[in-house]
């Protein structure tokens, strides 16, 4: 049960990546009834409403964050969008499986962190050899996929 924990981590890692798709998948995943949200305070996060709003808002930032103007993930604002949804989603985690609300935000908000510096770094070393909307792309698929995995255990 324990497991989660790590789990709120690394969708905090998600949020870190992308701001945006963590909560994306976490609404679909509670609206499917992979996570079992109904008798928590987060039981809103399966609604449509959430579903659709979160869905548009990661898709819009997909597209954007190819773009040149977009500021930095580890900017203040930026960065503090990350730790906000990396907090929901880990607190969304914990709540599923009864755990500790306050352990899944805390967790989930460093996620946040660790994902923004550590997704940062890592496009920042390979822009030099890589084009930066390949890298982006394939920052994409691994947030997908992670974030998947992560609701899917």
């Amino acid at each position: 049960m324990n497991f989660v924990f790590l789990l709120a981590l690394g969708i905090g890692i998600v949020a870190g990546l992308r701001s945006l798709l963590a909560p994306a998948v976490i609404a679909w995943a509670a609206h499917f009834d992979l996570l079992n949200l109904y008798a928590s305070p987060l039981a809103f996060m399966g609604s449509r409403a959430a579903v659709a709003i979160f869905s548009i808002l990661a898709i819009g930032e997909l597209i954007a964050d190819k773009l040149p103007m977009i500021p930095k993930r580890t900017a203040p604002a930026p960065l503090m969008a990350r730790v906000v949804t990396g907090g929901l989603c880990g607190a969304c985690l914990c709540a599923a499986v009864g755990k500790s609300l306050l352990a899944g935000t805390l967790l989930g908000g460093i996620g946040g962190i660790v994902g923004a510096f550590l997704g940062y770094g890592i496009r920042r070393r390979l822009d030099l050899h890589i084009k930066d909307l390949v890298i982006a792309v394939c920052e994409d698929v691994v947030a997908v996929g992670m974030a998947l995995f992560l609701v899917s255990r």
